[in-house]
């Protein structure tokens, strides 16, 4: 075969490998850097950047003259590029590196090698201890790391390295490379447990004559042999199936820390060292039996509980892949306006028309320009039926079409769309650990102090009852009492609940929402938008000045032209196919109303007082007339005087009278504070049966009024509201709730966003919430009873090593089991 032949059949062998770490490359991805004037592909936007990389610098000699891909746990970087710094270019940090200051950054990271909570511990302490490092936050169940440093004093590549040097992997956060970690996760384990699983059974067979044979049936020279044997087939299940215990324990002794797998190496290890020296002198009694039983057990035990968390976990990082790879593009330059093609997502920008048929995903944010059809919004809101999307119509990158083709203008590509803006979100949560959660690590750490204290003591106990017991009795003690359920019984939970709220249309943002939001005991809401659909219209108009009533609607949608609020929108909508009035000096005050000049006249338009102000004359009589009818009433007047007042209407939503009749039935205080008319708040909280209602609240009265209500007894406040325009009361509760449907995500402060804008879903929520602390407690319970219980057990030598083994993977794995539970949501918000 000649050389080029020989290079084809090497291309395509390796069409499925990433050209530069050799691992399988996702079907979705599409990664390609052109080397050698040939494209190749790449497995994931990290081995793009590296590729790239080492393209720009002239290195490309390091693809001619390597022989083999890298190792798994080596870094696929020649020697040049590590000295360059590859992870300090700022191209590189793109897409994992937000500036938080003028000089700090953060970085968000996923860890390979995060076995225990111990684990978790050593790595945020270590890395805290860092030169310029300002915050490392590591969850256990997500494996994700948010690190914060100062640039001026450190540099990211500096963090790895400090990570590495412990023994552990840190890489940029990326959906396709933590998946492919997981795989290989998933790999390794396997083959340890096929090792481990092979190896027992076939020193169980050699072991098994000894058990059932009569004294003096088996020869001297028959034992002696079976023992070499039964050694022979040990050494791989301890040397090789259960390296990693033995190499993060010795890990953990060098760094002064006490980790989840010291007492399980300590353990196997003494068991299997008192087997040997018992075979070289032919002592009386050898367990390699028991040694390789025992880790089968506990293998197989944390493979199931790996298969477990990783499922747990997959719900979260679904978002990162719910984009296509390509879309198809219209009218591209240099062919007919109909023309189109295919192209990468990553090339759309804003402006860009692109064509989506029936069963596709959205590639992006943008509006309808032809067509009439449904989108499945269910995997960014929760909602389960389609939603219908015409000519003008919104759709968000991510949903799917699944009536007819559309035509679609692309408005939002990127980190600005409302998926990447959810993705954020959902990663500040993931990156906080709530308090209840550092609790339980914090308890498990002084267990296995307390577990080796008590192992030596009952060594030492042993050897004056019975000594051919003491080091069986010992391994057992060690193991059956690890406490790897307690540091899994509330991450996993919390993992778990933060995944099935997210389907529900539930974001959970901050780390401790969860529990705050199953304790709370008063729910106070915002009217408009919250209770109310927040569409608000223009229901009477009344001129005070005789102007044209069409010349006074223009004058106000230019007022109200850059306000957010739910009033500004219907007055705008009011005004629509109307030529608005330049106007210049626009100044809006938070919670009253709007200022600017127009034909170089002060107006105002808001709470009539607030007119009142710059029109120098009382609050007239009509506004508490238009006000009985329950509406909210808006009034513009400048220095010349009153112009007009707006009254605006809105409909309470559907489902928030279910959520306030369930608070009721559980005797939980409601209240509304609302900035508008008195006349429209008592209408909405008589309507749907609110305990009090308070109207005229500016922002800082609201904040007051529930600083005011969390002074007294046990109080926990959940506050429902606007994410943006009422963020000094929703930073003052104890659980913030927003309402997320048409908010800027990226600004919303909340520790809870409705992306579904359903109170229905929010009753839902709290049900799930209080399940989760049910499910935590549940959790901790049975492995604190399990450990008590177990521990005396074990030191009165009830226990075997074996048992011990299956004791520790089966709690694991059980309250792992019982945390999947949260996924099977109740369809009612009871």
């Amino acid at each position: 075969m000649s050389s080029v032949e020989a290079t084809a059949v090497d291309a395509v062998d390796r069409a499925e490998e990433c050209y530069h770490c050799g691992l399988p490359v996702p079907p979705s991805t599409s990664h390609y850097v052109a080397i050698d004037g040939s494209r190749r592909r790449m497995c994931c936007v990290g081995c793009e950047a590296v590729a790239q990389s080492i393209v720009d610098n002239d290195l490309t000699d390091y693809y001619r003259h390597r022989d083999a891909m890298p190792e798994p746990q080596k870094e696929a970087l020649p020697v040049e590029l590590q000295e360059l710094g590859l992870f300090d270019h700022p191209d590189f940090q793109k897409s994992f590196v937000q500036p938080i200051g003028e000089h700090e950054r953060e970085a968000s990271l996923i860890l390979e090698g995060i076995t225990c909570a111990a684990c978790v511990w050593l790595n945020e302490r270590h890395v805290a201890r860092q030169r310029g490092v300002s915050l490392v936050e590591v969850n256990y169940a997500t494996r994700r790391a948010r690190v914060r440093w100062d640039e001026r004093t450190t540099k990211l590549s500096d963090i790895l390295a400090a990570i590495q040097m412990i023994g552990y992997r840190a890489y940029p956060y990326d959906a396709e490379k933590s998946e492919q970690i997981a795989k290989r996760e998933r790999r390794s384990m396997l083959w340890r447990v096929f090792v481990a699983g092979f190896g027992m059974m076939q020193v169980m067979m050699y072991a098994y004559p000894s058990y059932i044979a009569g004294e003096g049936d088996i020869s001297a020279d028959a034992d002696l042999l079976m023992r070499w044997a039964s050694l022979i087939l040990t050494l791989p299940v301890v040397f090789y199936s259960a390296a990693p215990f033995f190499q993060r324990a010795w890990r953990d002794i060098k760094l002064r820390s006490l980790g989840m797998d010291v007492p399980v190496a300590l353990g196997v290890g003494s068991a299997f060292v008192a087997s040997v020296w018992a075979t070289l002198i032919n002592g009386p009694d050898v367990y390699f039996d028991s040694v390789t039983m025992f880790v089968f057990l506990l293998l197989l035990g944390r493979y199931l509980e790996m298969l477990a968390r990783q499922k747990a976990v997959r719900g979260v990082e679904e978002l990162g892949k719910v984009l296509p790879v390509f879309a198809e593009r219209l009218g591209v330059t240099g062919e007919g306006a109909d023309a189109s093609a295919r192209v990468p997502v990553s090339q759309l920008v804003p402006g860009d028309r692109v064509r989506v048929r029936p069963g596709e995903v959205i590639p992006a944010d943008g509006i309808v320009l032809e067509g009439e059809s449904e989108a499945n919004e269910s995997l960014l809101t929760g909602e389960s039926r389609p939603v219908l999307k015409g000519r003008g119509a919104t759709v968000t990158g991510g949903s799917v079409n699944i009536g007819s083709p559309l035509v679609i203008e692309i408005r939002q590509v990127g980190d600005s769309t409302r998926l990447a803006s959810i993705r954020k979100l959902m990663d500040r949560a993931a990156a906080e650990r709530p308090g209840i959660a550092t609790q339980s690590d914090r308890v498990a750490k002084v267990f296995i102090v307390a577990l080796l204290s008590l192992s030596v003591l009952t060594y030492i106990m042993w050897q004056f009852i019975d000594p051919d017991r003491a080091l069986w009795i010992f391994v057992s003690v060690l193991v059956v009492a690890c406490p790897c359920a307690l540091s899994l019984a509330t991450p996993t939970a919390l993992t778990v609940a933060t995944d099935t709220l997210a389907r529900m249309g539930v974001l959970v943002t901050r780390g401790h929402a969860i529990e705050a939001l199953a304790g709370a005991n008063r729910f106070v809401f915002d009217k408009t938008g919250t209770l109310t659909h927040g569409v608000m219209e223009v229901d009477a108009v009344e001129v005070l000045d005789g102007s044209d009533e069409a010349l006074v609607r223009a004058r106000a949608a230019a007022l109200e032209q850059a306000s957010e609020h739910a009033v500004a929108a219907g007055v705008r909508h009011a005004a629509e196919g109307l030529t608005l009035p330049s106007v210049t000096g626009l100044a809006s005050v938070t919670g009253r109303g709007v200022e600017g000049v127009i034909d170089g006249m002060t107006v105002r338009i808001g709470r009539p007082h607030f007119v009142a102000e710059v029109a120098g004359l009382p609050v007239p009589g009509r506004v508490a007339e238009l006000e009985r009818d329950g509406g909210t009433v808006v009034a513009m007047g400048s220095s010349a005087g009153w112009s007009a007042l707006f009254r605006l209407s809105d409909l309470a939503r559907e489902d928030a009278p279910v959520l306030l009749a369930r608070l009721k039935r559980e005797q939980i205080p409601t209240a509304i504070i609302s900035g508008d008319a008195a006349a429209a708040v008592n209408a909405v909280a008589t309507h749907l049966g609110v305990d009090e209602a308070h109207a005229g609240m500016l922002p800082q009265d609201k904040q007051a009024w529930v600083a005011a209500k969390q002074q007294e007894p046990r109080a926990v406040v959940a506050m429902v509201g606007d994410g943006v325009n009422d963020a000094p009361v929703l930073a003052q509760a104890q659980v913030s709730v927003a309402m997320g449907g048409g908010t800027d995500l990226a600004r919303n402060q909340a520790d809870i966003v409705l992306l579904s804008e359903s109170l229905a879903s929010l009753s839902q929520g709290i049900s799930l919430s209080r399940r989760t602390l049910q499910i935590i407690r549940q959790n901790l319970w049975w492995s604190f009873t399990y450990n008590f219980t177990s521990v005396p057990l074990a030191m009165m030598g009830l226990i075997t090593p074996w048992m011990a083994g299956v004791g520790m993977a089966g709690s694991s794995l059980l309250v792992v089991l019982n945390a999947l539970r949260l996924q099977k949501r109740s369809a009612r918000g009871r």
